[in-house]
C-alpha cells in the first residue's frame, strides 16, 4: 500500500480517536478484551458513529484500487478481507441490540443507515477498477501456492464480487444498486412490524374460572405480567413462554382459540403493520435482482453456494422425508382425535386442539408432560450443565465477569478459557423475553475471530433466548423444549467461540447455510441422555436428582408426534421454495399461494385469519431464504454424526477433539462436505435420521 495512502488512513483514524471522546464506539474501548462499552453508548452514538466508519472503510478500500503496485494475494484480497473493520465493530454491536434490546429510536436509525450500507456494499463490489485487479489474482489462482484456506478466500471474494453484480453493465448496476437498497430497508421493516405486532396484543382474564387447568406456575407468571402492567387479573400474551402453555393447558376452547388466532394473523390483518405487500415485494426484488445475474430464479441463485447446490437437490431431500414422514403424521392425528373423542371432544380437530389434546394423550402413553419436568430444569443448574458438557468435551471454562459491560441488566457476561488456559472468547447470555427483544433464539457474535500478524484475535459471541421468567414465589423453570433450544444456542456459540481461523470472513459460523445447524442441532441429542441429565438435573427445592423412571419417560416419549414435527418442518421447507422458485413477479393472494404450498404437508384445514408469511423471519428478515430446508439437512447431518458419539462414547475426548478440530474450528475455510468426511469418514445417509425419529 503506497504511502499517501497509508497517512490518508491515519488522518481518517486520528479524527476518529479525537471522536471517541464523545463517541465510544469510535477509537479503543478500555474495557477486558476491549468488549463493547455498553455502559456508555446511548442511541444518538450510533449515526455518527456508522458516518464515520463508513468514512474510514471507503478510506481503505480506496488505498486498495488507487495503489499502483501488481496486484497480488496480500496487497489485495488479504487487504479486502481487512477493510472495513471499524464499521464491522460498530454494525455488529448495533444489530445485535436492534434485535435484543430496540426501541423505536434504534429502529428509526436502522433505516437511515441500511441504504448508508448498502451504498459502502455495492459501492465495493460494483467498483470495475477493483474487480480488474480481483481478477488478475484470480487468474493467477493455480501458480500462488496458497494453503487451502488462501485459496477459498480467493474462490470467495471473486465469486462473491461476480454474484453482486460486477460483471454488470453500468445500466443493470444501477438497477442492482436500486434493487439491493430497496430490499435491506424492506426487510427491516418487515421484521419491526412482527416485532410491534407481537407486543401489541395481550389476553388480559380477569374470571379466575377462564384459568381451569393451567398450571400454577402459569398463573403466578401471568399474574406478575398483570402486576408489570398494574392491571387486575392475569395477563397473556404471544410470547413463547406466556402462549405455549396456554395453548398446552388451558381447557376453556375458546380462549385457546383467540389466543392462536392473535398469534397466527402477526403482520396479516391489513393494518399499519400488515407484511403482505412487503412479502410480495422482497420476493419480486430477489426474482429481480436473481434475473440481472443471470438466474432463473431466487432458489437457483442461492443454492449455486449451498452443499443441496441447486433446487432439485431441495426438494429430493423434503420429498424423501416426506415420503417417510406423512403417513405416520396422518396417524398420529387419527390417534389424538380418537383420544380427543373419548374426552367428550365433538367435531374436527383444530390448531388451537393439537396442543391441548396431545399433551394429554402424552400423559396417557408416557405418564409424562412439561409440569413433571420442569423442577428438575431450573435455569442455574441448566446453564452449569450445558456449559459442563463443554467442558467434559473441549476442555473450556466460563468465568462470569462483571467488568465486562453489558446491554441489559439481566444479562451475564463470561469469559472464556481453554483447557490450557488461553483466552478464547467473552461470551453474553441474554436468557428472557422484553418489549424490546424479538421472538425466537438466535445466536450471533459482537465481533468475529481473525489472526493477523502474529496475534489471534478473539470472538465476542452471545446468545439470545426468550425462555420462561422466574415469578415471586419460583426461579425459572424451563421446559424440557426451552432446555433444548438452549443447547441448540449454545452449539452454534461453540462454533464461533472454538473458530481457528486466519480471516474472519471464513471464520465460525460463516460457512454454507446449509452447514450451519450441524453444530447447534447436533448438542439437542445430549438432551435425552440419561449420564448428562444426571449431571445437572436436580429438583429445585428438593436438591433430589431427576429419577431415573422420569428419564426413561423422557427417552421413551422423544419420537412421540416424531411425524408431525417432520411434516411440520417439511412444510415450512417446501413454503420457501415455493415463495423463491418463482420465475415470474407474483402478484396474487397471499394466503392463497401459501395454502397452495402447504397443500401436500396439511394435517389442518386452513384457517382464514392466519397466515405464516407474513411473520416467517427467517425468510423476509433474515439469512433462510431459498435456505429453510437447512434445518432437515442438518438433522441428517447431525443424527450421522451423533451416532458417533453413541458408539464410542458421549464424552469420548477423541471423537469431540475431532469434531472440534474439523468441523467447530474450521469454519467456512474448506467445503462443508470435504470438513465433515474428514470427522466422519464418510458422507452421511438419512439412516440415522430415520432411526433416531422412529421413521424407518
Amino acid at each position: 500500500m503506497e504511502k499517501v495512502h497509508i497517512l490518508l488512513l491515519i488522518i481518517l483514524m486520528n479524527l476518529g480517536m479525537a471522536n471517541a471522546q464523545n463517541n465510544p464506539l469510535l477509537g479503543e474501548f478500555n474495557t477486558p478484551h476491549n468488549a463493547a462499552p455498553f455502559d456508555k453508548i446511548e442511541n444518538e452514538h450510533f449515526l455518527p458513529a456508522f458516518k464515520k466508519s463508513i468514512e474510514v472503510g471507503e478510506a481503505e478500500v480506496k488505498a486498495i484500487i488507487e495503489s499502483t503496485e501488481k496486484p497480488t494475494f496480500e496487497n489485495t484480497i488479504v487487504e479486502m478481507e481487512n477493510a472495513g473493520r471499524l464499521l464491522s465493530r460498530t454494525a455488529g454491536i448495533f444489530f445485535n441490540l436492534l434485535s435484543s434490546e430496540t426501541n423505536d429510536e434504534l429502529q428509526k436509525i436502522a433505516q437511515e443507515i441500511s441504504p448508508m450500507l448498502t451504498k459502502f456494499q455495492n459501492d465495493i463490489t460494483l467498483n470495475p477498477v477493483l474487480f480488474e485487479k480481483i481478477k488478475v489474482v484470480y487468474a493467477q489462482k493455480d501458480k500462488l501456492k496458497l494453503t487451502v484456506e488462501q485459496q477459498t478466500l480467493l474462490e470467495n471474494t471473486y465469486l462473491g464480487f461476480v454474484r453482486k453484480g460486477a460483471n454488470l453493465t453500468e445500466e443493470q448496476k444501477d438497477r442492482f444498486r436500486e434493487i439491493s437498497t430497496e430490499m435491506s430497508k424492506l426487510t427491516l421493516t418487515f421484521g419491526e412490524n412482527v416485532l410491534k405486532e407481537t407486543n401489541k396484543y395481550e389476553l388480559h382474564i380477569t374470571d379466575k374460572s377462564e384459568l381451569a387447568g393451567l398450571p400454577e406456575g402459569v398463573i403466578e407468571a401471568a399474574a406478575g405480567k398483570a402486576k408489570s402492567k398494574e392491571k387486575e387479573g392475569w395477563v397473556f400474551d404471544i410470547s413463547m413462554p406466556s402462549y405455549m402453555p396456554f395453548m398446552q393447558y388451558a381447557d376453556n376452547r375458546e380462549l385457546r382459540k383467540e389466543l392462536y388466532l392473535a398469534y397466527g394473523s402477526k403482520s396479516f390483518k391489513g393494518d399499519e403493520f400488515d407484511n403482505q405487500k412487503n412479502v410480495k415485494r422482497i420476493t419480486e426484488l430477489r426474482l429481480a435482482q436473481a434475473s440481472l445475474l443471470g438466474y432463473n430464479n431466487y432458489a437457483d441463485y442461492v443454492l449455486e453456494r449451498q452443499m443441496a447446490m441447486n433446487p432439485a437437490g431441495v426438494y429430493n431431500l423434503l420429498d424423501d422425508l416426506y415420503e417417510a414422514s406423512f403417513n405416520v403424521a396422518k396417524q398420529e392425528k387419527a390417534e389424538i382425535l380418537e383420544f380427543a373423542k373419548k374426552s367428550g371432544f365433538e367435531g374436527e380437530i383444530m390448531p388451537w386442539d393439537w396442543g391441548y389434546y396431545s399433551d394429554k394423550l402424552k400423559i396417557e402413553k408416557f405418564d409424562l408432560n412439561d409440569e413433571m419436568m420442569k423442577p428438575y430444569f431450573e435455569l442455574s443448574n441448566v446453564v452449569g450443565g450445558v456449559f459442563g458438557l463443554a467442558t467434559e468435551l473441549y476442555g473450556i471454562e466460563f468465568k462470569p465477569n462483571k467488568d465486562i459491560p453489558v446491554y441489559q441488566k439481566e444479562v451475564t457476561a463470561y469469559e472464556v478459557f481453554d483447557a490450557d488456559g488461553k483466552f478464547l472468547s467473552v461470551f453474553y447470555t441474554d436468557f428472557h423475553p422484553r418489549e424490546g427483544k424479538r421472538g425466537g433464539a438466535w445466536m450471533n457474535d459482537f465481533k468475529g475471530q481473525w489472526k493477523e500478524n502474529g496475534v489471534d484475535s478473539r470472538p465476542h459471541v452471545t446468545i439470545v433466548m426468550n425462555f420462561t421468567r422466574p415469578t415471586e414465589t419460583k426461579p425459572a423453570l424451563l421446559t424440557f423444549s426451552e432446555v433444548e433450544t438452549f443447547l441448540h444456542e449454545f452449539g452454534h456459540a461453540l462454533h464461533g467461540m472454538l473458530a481457528n481461523s486466519t480471516y474472519s470472513s471464513l471464520s465460525g459460523t460463516s460457512v454454507f447455510r446449509d452447514f450451519v445447524e450441524l453444530p447447534s442441532q447436533i448438542m439437542e441429542n445430549w438432551a435425552v441422555e440419561k449420564d448428562f441429565l444426571d449431571r445437572f438435573a436436580v429438583h429445585y427445592k428438593t436438591g433430589e436428582k431427576i429419577p431415573a423412571d422420569l428419564v426413561k419417560k423422557i427417552v421413551d416419549s422423544q419420537n412421540y408426534l416424531a411425524g408431525y414435527a417432520s411434516i411440520r418442518q417439511l412444510s415450512f421447507g417446501y413454503l420457501d421454495m415455493a415463495w423463491h422458485t418463482m420465475e415470474k413477479p407474483f402478484t396474487g393472494n397471499v394466503k392463497a399461494f401459501e395454502d397452495k404450498a402447504f397443500a401436500k404437508t396439511s394435517l389442518f384445514p386452513s384457517i382464514e385469519e392466519s397466515c405464516m408469511s407474513t411473520q416467517f423471519g427467517h425468510l423476509f428478515a433474515g439469512g433462510y431464504a431459498a435456505g429453510y430446508y437447512g434445518y432437515k439437512w442438518a438433522e441428517v447431518l447431525d443424527a450421522d454424526a451423533f451416532s458417533v458419539f453413541k458408539e464410542k462414547g458421549l464424552f469420548n475426548k477423541e471423537v469431540a477433539a475431532s469434531f472440534r478440530k474439523n468441523i467447530l474450528e474450521r469454519g467456512g475455510t474448506e467445503h462443508p462436505m470435504v470438513l465433515y468426511k474428514r470427522f466422519r469418514g464418510q458422507e452421511p445417509t438419512v439412516d440415522a435420521l430415520l432411526e433416531r425419529s422412529g421413521l424407518k
